[in-house]
């Protein structure tokens, strides 16, 4: 059996759409991966963020308040 033209043409169209097709999901593929990157580092920003406005992030050491004057030292 013989392939006519419109075969070989469709065929040839198919082979690239096949192609194609590949290529978008490879490139939608990476693009959730640097999406998903993005989302991470938002969450990150955010949860450090939210945790130094309540005051978790920070020390709790005591700070010692002058009064303005010089202390002599022992």
């Amino acid at each position: 059996m013989r392939l006519s033209v419109i075969q070989v043409v469709a065929a040839l169209g198919a082979a690239v759409c096949v192609v194609i097709a590949f290529i978008a999901a490879g490139v939608g593929l990476i693009s959730s991966v640097f999406m998903l990157l993005a989302v991470a580092a938002l969450a990150f920003i955010a949860w450090t963020a939210i945790r130094r406005a309540l005051g978790h992030g920070r020390e709790q050491t005591p700070m010692a308040r002058s009064s303005g004057s010089v202390q002599p030292k022992p």
